[in-house]
């Protein structure tokens, strides 16, 4: 959102700009070949930095619609193709979306077409859950350094 010059916050700017472009005018990576369920958007924000680079500041401002439509695909293609593969996976395949992506309507409609249940909160309740988080970490005991560094989180049903 920042390098198209978007207010912040991000997310909602981008959507509505992206509702007036071409999903397909510029193609971005989603990762796709890469297995597992891993991903990371390092190289989806550098492909797009690098095209407004190219670009320019005029262009890009023109062309400012298509490249967020482009963007919020690629994006929620690169989630989807990772949702796809874990409910593939799943015994018992269903699917909840929360923080602030879950209030995408793209996504919310992609997600709403896999045929299988899914809980999306509304989306005034969609926010960013860091706040949520840190309340959280209020309530549990502090781990002395280096042992936290072995902790890992696993989702279960």
């Amino acid at each position: 959102a920042r390098l198209l010059g978007l207010p912040f916050p991000g997310g909602p700017a981008l959507e509505r700009l992206a509702a007036e472009g071409d999903p397909h005018a510029f193609d971005f990576p989603i990762a796709a070949g890469v297995a597992g369920l891993d991903f990371s958007f390092a190289g989806l924000k550098t492909a797009l930095l690098y095209k407004v680079r190219d670009l320019g500041p005029e262009e890009t401002q023109r062309r400012a619609a298509d490249l967020a439509a482009s963007y919020e695909h690629a994006i929620v293609t690169a989630l989807m193709t990772r949702v796809e593969r874990a409910l593939a996976e799943a015994a018992e395949p269903r699917l909840a979306i929360g923080g602030g992506v879950a209030a995408n309507r793209l996504l919310r409609e992609r997600a709403a077409a896999l045929g299988v249940p899914v809980h999306i909160p509304p989306p005034e309740l969609c926010t960013d859950n860091a706040a949520m988080i840190g309340s959280a970490a209020r309530w549990v005991d502090p781990q002395p350094f280096p042992g936290y560094l072995e902790l890992d989180a696993y989702a279960t049903a």
